[in-house]
């Protein structure tokens, strides 16, 4: 299993929300083990502690340049981390209509019980939810 399949795999069967699940995927790769990259995602997931900003399949993908990215030079580390974030995010806008964020991605706002209830019944996150981890993925496996 190639990490863009690991990443949805282990968010939709692995009990991982989407930040654990593209950091645990890709993390190994760099040197960060399973357990780190759970603790490390685990706040970031549902827009940032289930919030609906950032989707977290972005924020975990950061934290994986981050990780990719590092160097002894922290001027030209930080440029080029800086310019890899702004691809990351120009690709991802580029696929759904300049959205970055769970609420508009999904559709509805999981900080509302109405929102709740919308992902819930609807089964958002099966409908929409993978498809962006496959996304983020690709977009990171290019990066990298």
């Amino acid at each position: 299993m190639n990490r863009v399949e690991k990443t949805v795999d282990l968010h939709k069967n692995g009990g991982l929300n989407c930040s654990q699940a593209i950091l645990t995927a890709f993390g190994e790769s760099f040197g960060m083990g399973p357990e780190t990259a759970k603790m490390l995602g685990r706040p970031l997931g549902g827009g940032i502690g289930h919030q609906a900003l950032t989707c977290g399949y972005l924020t975990g993908a950061v934290l994986v340049l981050a990780q990719a990215m590092n160097n002894k030079d922290e001027g030209k580390s930080r440029k080029d981390l800086d310019k890899a974030i702004r691809v990351l995010f120009s690709c991802f806008k580029e696929r759904h209509g300049g959205a970055t964020m769970c609420k508009e991605l999904l559709g509805a706002d999981m900080t509302t019980e109405e929102g709740i209830k919308k992902i819930l019944e609807e089964k958002l996150v099966v409908k929409h939810c993978y498809g962006y981890g496959r996304d983020v993925a690709e977009i990171l496996e290019e990066l990298l």
